[in-house]
């Protein structure tokens, strides 16, 4: 089966023109106008619209495991969903139990992915650390192409790593090449601050933010840099969300540090009077951690996308539905933690980005895109629109437009929380593997057909930061020197 889409705007992080891309064999195979290509190969009219790399969400959670309950999209309905957005992969999460070990998390995780319409890859967290956990991330490295180890700082007394224990794990990192990503929030403060409000009658969600606020992230955040600082790490702080935060990641850029920070399609668009809704299965519906902040957050984070501080952009997705998040109604700790987001991610961000003058197109792919497949190794496999990358292809219609509502999306959850909000940008197209899986409204998702990517450590680059750190001028003082 051969694909040939004609007539549209090839539209990468670097550049505009115009251009047929014809695919085959699940790989571009040409770039050009008017391409020969053979008789009978299926043909996508993109005039009018842009040819864009597939979109990549390097943060979704499907069917997680998480506080006694199971999020909603299993990994055929929720990829399937990005299908319809624009979004050809995903990078998940493999989140072992607190005592179990990471490679047999890793084959549940496997197995349950095997499902997939389309392409994926998984970030494996760390949840417990012992010598047989530093030896199974050198198995997943070497063997099983995992670049990158979740670490989270928050839930305290289930899966949240100590300092300690940290600091070992980002080490281990380094010496494998490989990225830390961390979740930044305290989770010590978290859990007196959520003691504090439940005993002074605070139950409601109101106190769900109010028991995370931007300092508990701010902290954290930069709590994480500095050790990956110390350890020469590269560290990736995902769900960025307040100005607390953003201002430590540009602080260690700004130094030199690499770090790299990735922000939520939510958090861009909606704020924290969400949780004070006077429906109360709509204010649960919004708790996610961290949570929604104050408007002028909002604004922080766009800056940051447009000034390069924060390169990729994500949805934590994460769907529950109300009946699971209504085991919280008298107490807001225990309402399950997420919101849904693949579907409407790349709608969301050119509607509130490009149309508003914040982001150009190529940014837009940058952020879409382009970045996280080069920051997670995959590019340019993934993330561009060049002869030999795969041949997931968004045709984004600029002009297009749609009201989103959970009576028509194809998330598996009853609640959305862009309900109503009517977007410019629409995926009229989406390719995987050379394949039409979505066309004008079409969902041709097919379960299995998504391939598991491996991701390549980075060893040289990795090297040389190995090699400063065993340069660094450790002196012995002896006693009579230090005396004078």
């Amino acid at each position: 089966m051969s694909l040939l889409i004609r007539g549209g705007t090839v539209t990468t992080a670097e550049e505009s023109y115009r251009a047929d891309v014809y695919c085959a064999d699940g790989l571009i195979q040409a770039i050009g106008e008017n391409l020969d290509v053979p008789a009978g190969a299926e043909m996508v009219d993109a005039g009018g619209a842009l040819v864009m790399p597939g979109g990549i969400d390097p943060h979704t959670h499907m069917e997680l495991p998480f506080m006694g309950v199971r999020s909603g999209d299993d990994f055929f309905t929720g990829p399937a969903a990005g299908l319809s957005g624009g979004t050809t992969m995903i990078i998940d999460f493999v989140i072992p139990a607190a005592n179990e070990r990471p490679l047999d998390a890793y084959h549940v995780w496997r197995g349950r992915s095997e499902k997939a319409p389309a392409d994926y890859s998984f970030h494996v967290a760390i949840t417990n650390w012992s010598d047989q956990v530093s030896e199974d991330m050198a198995t997943l490295t070497s063997e099983h192409g995992i670049n990158s180890f979740k670490h989270f700082m928050a839930y305290k007394n289930d899966i949240m790593l100590d300092g300690e224990h940290l600091m070992q794990s980002f080490q281990r990192c380094r010496e494998l090449g490989a990225v830390a990503t961390v979740h930044c929030e305290d989770g010590n403060m978290i859990w007196l601050l959520q003691q504090e409000l439940l005993a002074a009658g605070i139950t409601g969600p109101e106190g769900h933010p109010q028991s995370r606020p931007p300092e508990v992230e701010g902290e954290a955040t930069n709590r994480a840099i500095r050790i990956a600082q110390l350890l020469n790490t590269p560290v990736y702080i995902v769900h960025v969300t307040c100005r607390e935060a953003l201002q430590e990641i540009t602080r260690a850029r700004m130094e030199g540090q690499r770090v790299y920070g990735e922000c939520l399609a939510q958090h861009l668009v909606i704020d924290d009077s969400v949780y004070y809704d006077p429906d109360p299965v709509s204010a649960r519906a919004h708790v996610m951690s961290p949570p929604f902040r104050p408007k002028d957050h909002l604004r922080e984070l766009w800056r940051g996308l447009q000034s390069g501080n924060l390169q990729t952009t994500a949805t934590d997705h994460c769907a529950f539905c109300n009946a699971d998040k209504e085991a919280g109604k008298d107490d807001f700790t225990k309402i399950p933690n997420g919101t849904s987001g693949i579907e409407d991610r790349m709608s969301i961000l050119w509607d509130q980005g490009v149309e508003t003058g914040k982001l150009t197109p190529n940014e837009f792919v940058r952020i879409t895109s382009t970045n996280a497949a080069q920051i997670f190794n995959i590019y340019p496999r993934k993330g561009a629109i060049r002869v030999g990358a795969d041949a997931d292809i968004t045709v984004w219609d600029p002009q297009a437009s749609r009201t989103i509502s959970a009576k028509t999306h194809k998330q598996a959850n009853d609640f959305n929380i862009f309900e109503g909000m009517t977007v410019t940008g629409v995926a009229r197209s989406t390719v995987s593997q050379g394949n039409l899986l979505w066309h004008d409204g079409d969902l041709r998702a097919e379960p299995g057909k998504g391939r598991f990517i491996e991701r390549p450590t980075f060893g040289p680059a990795f090297d040389a930061a190995e090699r400063m750190r065993n340069q660094r001028p450790w002196r012995r003082v002896e006693r009579s020197e230090a005396a004078e």
